[in-house]
């Protein structure tokens, strides 16, 4: 079998790249869902929120400036094949000097203090979060998710027992977004991980933050609850950035992986109304 060589230079490349574009134009799948909701919006004020919100996309774009002065901690998802053979610095090294170029050259803000406590800014905006994970063939695939604070801070998780229903579970997502209120710059779009264990369910809330919003989960189960969750969230008329209407969520996204038989784990990572990121892949 043909081992392909890749040096990890080719990786810092992109991960500047895909720091800029992220923070620079919102994803089209996004764009077109907030258009949409846009024109099925009754609430006049609404709306008008949505409409502006249309125009700074517009403008970004056009200006080459971020979408929202927040541009995130870096989340890097590396999916690297297992017939690849890394050449030059460590891989941990080289995404962590994308981000730093991409920060840098991108004038993006820099928002990451070295210490939790101590607060002293890196000035670079590193270390990235970086999720690897091996797969099948000799490609890398790779998403930068820069995640912004208002809407990471109005996560959470919580740890049911295994009689927990669907309903349970549908009833403390819409409840951990009505206690966000307008704090995560809704509409917004709502990563759910069910199962897993404490940390894994938290890493598929924020991995399902990265799937297309016009793509529901494959299985018709979640899928009827991704359902639920979205029309029971949008009932809280929160609505655009918190002035009411019947958009306060423009999606909910659910992903799942088995569990333990006395668990029964659940996360909920919200992104705001700018849920950025993109993705390339490297041959």
């Amino acid at each position: 079998m043909m081992v392909r060589e890749i040096d990890t230079g080719r990786i810092t490349k992109a991960v500047k790249e895909l720091c800029i574009q992220a923070n620079m134009v919102l994803p089209g799948d996004l764009c077109d869902l907030i258009g949409k909701c846009r024109r099925e919006e009754t609430f006049p004020l609404a709306e008008q929120v949505l409409g502006d919100i249309e125009d700074n996309l517009s403008c970004a774009k056009e200006m080459n400036v971020p979408i929202c002065q927040d541009t995130g901690m870096a989340v890097v998802f590396l999916e690297l094949g297992q017939d690849v053979h890394l050449t030059g610095c460590p891989l941990e090294d080289a995404v962590n000097e994308g981000v730093r170029q991409g920060y840098l050259e991108g004038k993006l803000r820099c928002s990451i203090v070295s210490d939790p406590l101590r607060r002293v800014n890196t000035n670079d905006n590193t270390p990235a979060v970086l999720h690897l994970s091996m797969v099948p063939g000799d490609e890398i695939h790779l998403t930068v998710a820069p995640k912004g604070f208002g809407s990471e801070n109005m996560s959470g998780t919580k740890m049911f027992t295994p009689s927990a229903t669907p309903e349970d579970i549908i009833n403390y997502v819409t409840e951990q977004i009505d206690r966000a209120g307008s704090n995560p710059c809704p509409p917004m779009v709502v990563g759910v991980g069910i199962g897993g264990d404490f940390e894994k369910c938290a890493y598929l809330a924020k991995k399902a933050l990265c799937r297309d919003v016009s793509k529901r989960n494959e299985d018709p189960f979640y899928a009827e609850m991704e359902q639920r969750m979205l029309e029971k969230i949008n009932g809280l008329g929160i609505g655009p950035q918190g002035f009411g209407g019947k958009t306060t969520a423009l999606a909910v996204n659910i992903e799942t992986f088995p569990t333990h038989i006395a668990g029964l784990p659940v996360a909920v990572n919200v992104g705001c109304h700018v849920t950025r990121h993109a993705s390339c892949v490297i041959k």
